[in-house]
C-alpha cells in the first residue's frame, strides 16, 4: 500500500463523506488558482498545511515525502519564467519581470497542490469511485480504475520484493551488475503483472463476476455544519485576501 493511501485509511476524517472533504480541500485548490497569488495563495498554503497537520492528523514526514514529488513540478516550471528566449539581451536572457511571475506562479502551484492533497489524505479511492458511481460515473469505468489502483500496489510490491533479492544476491556491487539487475527487474515485472492479472481474472470469473464490482462502502452522510465550517473559512480566506493585498514589487 502506497503511502499516502495507508494515511488515508487511518485519518481522522476518514470517516467524514468524501463530499464534506471535497469542499474543503477542493475549494482551496481553487482559491488558490483563482486569487491573487500574494497574499491569497500564501493564506491558502498556510491553512491547508495547518489543516493536514492538525485536525486531518497527517505526519508531518509523511507529508512531505508526498508533497516534495508536486513541489519539484512546481519550482521547475517557475524557473523557466526567469528566463527569455529572443529579444534585444541575445538569445537567452534574464526576464524583466521573472522573479515577480516565477514566486507567484509558485505561490499558486504549490498551495493548490497541497489542497489536492488534504482530499488524498483524507480519503482512500475505495471510498471515493463506488460513490462516484451513484453519482453517474459508468460503472466499467470505476472498475477499471478500481483493478489499475489495485494492480499498481501488487506491481510495486513485487518490484521491491525482486529489488531486495537482487540486492541480497549482490546484484548492485557493479555498474554493469546493476543494470543487468535493471533488466531483470524489468522482465520479471512484465511477466509477473501479466500473472496476476490472468488470475485476477480468472478469480472474478470464478465468483460470477458480470461486469461490476461490488464492494462495501462505509456508512457516511455529508454533515452539514462541516460544510458550512468549510464554506465559512474558504469565504473567511478570499475576504481577507482583499483585505490584505498588495503588490509584491
Amino acid at each position: 500500500m502506497l503511502p499516502i493511501d495507508a494515511a488515508a485509511h487511518s485519518s481522522r476524517w476518514r470517516r467524514r463523506h468524501p463530499v464534506d472533504k471535497a469542499v474543503l480541500g477542493l475549494g482551496l485548490t481553487v482559491l488558490a488558482i483563482s486569487l491573487p497569488a500574494w497574499p491569497g495563495a500564501a493564506l491558502v498554503l498556510v491553512t491547508a498545511v495547518v489543516l493536514l497537520l492538525g485536525p486531518a492528523g497527517v505526519p508531518a514526514r509523511r507529508l512531505w515525502r508526498a508533497y516534495r514529488v508536486p513541489l519539484g513540478f512546481c519550482v521547475t516550471g517557475a524557473l523557466t519564467l526567469l528566463v527569455r528566449v529572443g529579444g534585444p539581451g541575445g538569445f537567452v536572457s534574464w526576464a524583466e519581470d521573472g522573479p515577480l511571475r516565477a514566486g507567484e506562479l509558485l505561490l499558486r502551484t504549490s498551495a493548490a497542490s497541497l489542497g489536492v492533497l488534504l482530499f488524498a489524505f483524507t480519503t482512500p479511492m475505495s471510498d471515493l469511485l463506488p460513490r462516484l458511481v451513484r453519482a453517474g460515473l459508468p460503472a466499467p469505468l470505476a472498475d477499471v480504475a478500481l483493478v489499475t489502483y489495485r494492480m499498481s500496489f501488487l506491481l510495486l510490491d513485487s518490484v521491491r520484493r525482486v529489488h531486495r533479492a537482487q540486492a541480497a544476491r549482490l546484484g548492485h556491487t557493479t555498474r554493469a551488475a546493476t543494470w543487468r539487475s535493471l533488466g531483470g527487474l524489468g522482465a520479471t515485472a512484465f511477466v509477473r503483472s501479466f500473472d496476476r492479472a490472468a488470475r485476477l481474472q480468472t478469480g472474478l470469473a470464478g465468483r460470477g463476476y458480470d461486469g461490476t464490482l461490488r464492494v462495501l462502502v462505509p456508512e457516511a452522510r455529508v454533515s452539514a455544519r462541516f460544510t458550512a465550517a468549510s464554506g465559512a473559512l474558504l469565504a473567511a480566506l478570499a475576504a481577507l485576501t482583499f483585505v490584505l493585498e498588495r503588490p509584491l514589487s
